[in-house]
């Protein structure tokens, strides 16, 4: 054994004799820290999950070097409009007079406009070029009038792709329109950074929540929808569910808390601690600049789960010294002395299970780990040196003022209900510990099986806010009421009525020369007897190339149809040779912008568009995408938002397996390095991790059944679940090493005594701590994103199990290793 016992007496010290000194200090620090948190900044969608893929790289690429709809100095925003029928006199001025308002505004930058209305008003006057003249030629037109432009215009590709599925060209109706207003952005930056932007300073989400004070002017159900909008509202329900998920924690842990310490001055003391707790790893996250993402929501209750836990034993400890008749400061140095060595443990293993994340290939995962782990160390400072000094000081006061002290019996004391219901374990374990082991054993296999089949999912709609907010968060009051989100109802809407908006495409990137001879055979070659997951035509995939450019011209251009023909050699529509001079009559043609969406100008990187089934898994898709790209002769990569957001999926249960991993091994390697420097046998590493991985087992089988998938968030929790699940077996396990006498003659009767001790007392403490705990983190389903309350729920499960093998399996495994190791 390592003496370190040195360490734990100059903290025992400064604990017990300097008490003031340290609570002006870890004041002071909280002060420090408290600015620090003043500086947090946020950031939310689902772009800063997407890590360097070949994907997610050939996604990138395709945004670079093929010419978007809009100028890269330009960005769009939709007005989304919907009625009985759009189509109508009043509805299309309405529209108008929407664009117009909008226009006029020079702080909105608009550059132009594009609707359905501006077309029928074009129909019936050719002249009519600006809104006012729009606007003036629908107001002189009779509704017959307008019928029949509508009618007119109806054979405009244009004009049908602004209106609804539903659009009825003899009624001249429809039941929504989307009209596009482009805004003029300053050069250098990113119209579709959103809040995401640094400092969340994005004009284009300027722009469009400054349109919606302007629009919600005009009379007529118009929506305004944007890019920079999304964004704005992802911030606000990171923040939103911070503001409600926080304070729905502490009020809970301090009913809770209320009952566990039954002493007012000691609940101020662990609350003011846990407050701490929180503004001390908020103040490090913003002095170092991590952005305050939707996952890092998370880490409050986390923290505050692990610093309940220390509360507790804290308080819980002490008074099991008090009863004994010693004095103030005595009993805090016995409780510390052996709870300085407990939390240290229990610390070391927890940041072990949190920081294992950071081998994530995602971002937001790894500051996640970091971050987590950075605030258990502070717990461990505040909860193991702050908190008993403050007890310490608080008891002499009150010992000075000759108050009463009450509620100083411990949990799970001699003869309490709770105390006997615990000491069941330990019954269980000297009758039949082998029978318990084998039983745990078989339930971890069976349960370890069915968790493989779990889901992995990566979407838009794990961050995004609900539809309708429900109506218990509503009924809160300000400041805790959220705002009224649009996007998810918004984003529904468009995918319900307009064919245009679902996402029911993939792209295939191609990459090489162009030029040569094969080129456009092997594209058109490559869409032949598609996979099933793809839209097909006569066994040919539905597609928009290059290809579909050079056959649209070639019906409108008979020089340039001579030109293709006499270079097709095999007479499918598809030239093989003199590509180039091809290419150069295309792109100096009136279709340049066109083919400039498919074709670079160096002939050296084109795009494939292809639509997919709606109804195929993103997995499906994904798969079938890579196959069709190994058919191109050229260098070929599948891209797109689905193939992206599967790739992500693919390294999210990546990272769920390699922070399990990691989590395990290095935890088991901690265990069994401290046991040995303690007392002299590494094999309690072992006995301490045992029911923990039983807890893990059990909680990723609970995941399948409840139908809970591995996603952005929940990926973590294995690891997570590792780590606060060794803060449990290892408070049952130091216990037990102190309780026990290792120079005893009646092992059998020493090992029982010092079990019965530990689950009495120690287990006391930590049925309060995992109850409160529960509860703390059980919080999160009252989030407003689902991903978050799915982590609740799941981190709530895992405090659960871990509680119940640490009590139940651990006496188990101490008695067999007292009757077979020795």
């Amino acid at each position: 054994m390592v003496e370190y016992q040195w360490a734990i007496d100059r903290l025992d010290e400064w604990i017990v004799e300097r008490s003031r000194t340290v609570l002006v200090v870890f004041l002071v620090l909280t002060a420090v820290f408290g600015v620090g948190s003043m500086r947090l900044s946020t950031e939310a969608g689902t772009s800063q999950f997407t890590e360097d893929t070949p994907a997610v790289e050939a996604f990138d690429a395709v945004n670079q070097k093929f010419t978007p709809t809009f100028g890269n100095d330009e960005g769009s925003t939709q007005l989304i409009q919907s009625g009985r029928n759009v189509l109508s006199k009043p509805e299309l001025l309405a529209m108008l007079t929407a664009e117009r308002r909008l226009e006029r505004r020079e702080g909105l930058r608009v550059v132009s406009t594009t609707s359905a209305a501006g077309i029928v008003a074009q129909q019936l006057d050719p002249n009519a070029t600006t809104l006012e003249a729009q606007i003036r030629a629908l107001e002189r037109s009779t509704p017959s009038e307008i019928t029949a432009a509508v009618r007119a215009a109806a054979s405009n590709p244009r004009f049908r792709g602004l209106l609804s599925d539903d659009f009825n060209r003899r009624a001249a109706s429809a039941s929504a329109t989307i009209a596009v207003v482009q805004h003029r952005i300053p050069t250098g930056v990113d119209p579709g950074a959103g809040a995401e932007a640094e400092g969340g300073d994005d004009p284009l989400t300027d722009l469009q929540l400054r349109s919606q004070a302007v629009v919600a002017t005009v009379d007529g159900d118009i929506r305004v929808f944007g890019s920079g909008i999304v964004s704005s509202e992802l911030s606000s329900v990171t923040f939103d569910s911070l503001v409600i998920v926080v304070p729905a924690a502490v009020v809970l842990i301090f009913v809770f808390l209320l009952v566990v310490y039954r002493d007012p001055v000691d609940l101020l003391l662990g609350v003011a601690s846990l407050g701490m707790t929180i503004v001390w790893t908020l103040g490090f996250t913003g002095l170092v600049g991590i952005p305050f993402t939707q996952l890092l929501v998370a880490v409050p209750p986390l923290l505050l789960a692990v610093g309940i836990d220390y509360g507790i034993h804290t308080i819980n400890r002490y008074r099991e010294e008090r009863v004994t008749g010693q004095e103030i400061r005595p009993a805090m140095r016995s409780a510390t002395d052996q709870l300085l060595v407990a939390f240290a443990i229990v610390t070391g293993t927890t940041v072990v299970g949190f920081a294992s994340n950071a081998t994530s290939r995602l971002q937001p995962i790894r500051e996640f780990g970091v971050v987590a782990a950075i605030g258990i160390v502070f717990t461990f400072l505040i909860f193991g040196i702050f908190l008993p000094a403050a007890k310490v000081w608080a008891d002499r006061l009150r010992e000075r003022a000759g108050l009463a002290l009450p509620g100083r019996r411990p949990l799970g004391r001699e003869g309490s209900l709770l105390g006997r219901t615990l000491q069941g374990s330990v019954t269980l374990a000297r009758r039949g510990a082998g029978v318990v082991l084998l039983v745990a054993l078989l339930t971890t296999v069976a349960s370890g099986y069915y968790a493989t089949g779990i889901d992995t999912s990566f979407s838009n709609e794990d961050f995004l806010p609900p539809e309708e907010t429900p109506s218990y968060l509503r009924s809160l009051p300000e400041p805790f009421a959220p705002e009224t989100y649009t996007v998810t109802q918004n984003i529904n809407f468009l995918e319900g009525n307009f064919a245009s908006a679902e996402d029911d495409t993939v792209t295939v990137f191609v990459e090489g020369p162009l030029r040569e001879d094969y080129a456009l055979e092997s594209i058109y070659q490559a869409n032949r007897n598609p996979p099933n997951s793809f839209v097909a035509t006569d066994r040919r995939a539905s597609a928009e190339s290059i290809i579909e450019v050079i056959r649209s011209y070639s019906e409108q251009s008979d020089e340039f149809r001579r030109l293709v023909e006499r270079n097709d050699v095999n007479d499918n529509g598809v030239p093989d040779d003199n590509l180039d001079r091809i290419y150069d009559r295309l792109l100096s043609s009136p279709v340049r912008a066109q083919a400039l969406q498919y074709i670079t100008e160096d002939r050296r990187s084109a795009r494939v568009v292809y639509s997919v089934k709606s109804t195929a898994s993103q997995e499906t898709i994904t798969r079938d995408a890579r196959r069709v790209a190994d058919r191109y002769r050229l260098a070929a990569t599948a891209t797109g938002e689905v193939v992206v957001f599967q790739s992500v999926a693919a390294i999210i249960l990546a990272s769920a397996v390699r922070s399990l991993t990691s989590a395990l091994v290095a935890t088991a390697i901690f265990l069994a390095i401290v046991y040995r420097v303690l007392v002299g046998r590494a094999a309690f590493g072992v006995i301490n991790l045992f029911p923990i991985v039983v807890a893990v087992a059990l909680l990723a089988g609970t995941m399948r059944l409840l139908d809970i998938p591995f996603n952005a968030l929940t990926a973590t929790v294995l690891a997570i679940a590792l780590g606060l699940g060794v803060d449990y077996s290892a408070h049952v396990v130091h216990r037990f090493t102190d309780e026990y006498d290792w120079e005893g003659g009646d092992r059998d009767a020493d090992v029982v005594r010092a079990l019965e001790r530990t689950v009495r007392g120690t287990g006391g403490a930590l049925t309060g701590s995992m109850v409160t705990t529960v509860s703390g983190t059980a919080i999160l389903v009252l989030a407003i994103t689902p991903v978050l309350g799915q982590f609740g729920l799941v981190i709530a499960l895992s405090v659960f199990y871990s509680y119940l093998t640490a009590v139940a399996l651990t006496p188990s495994v101490v008695v067999v290793w007292e009757r077979f190791a020795g």
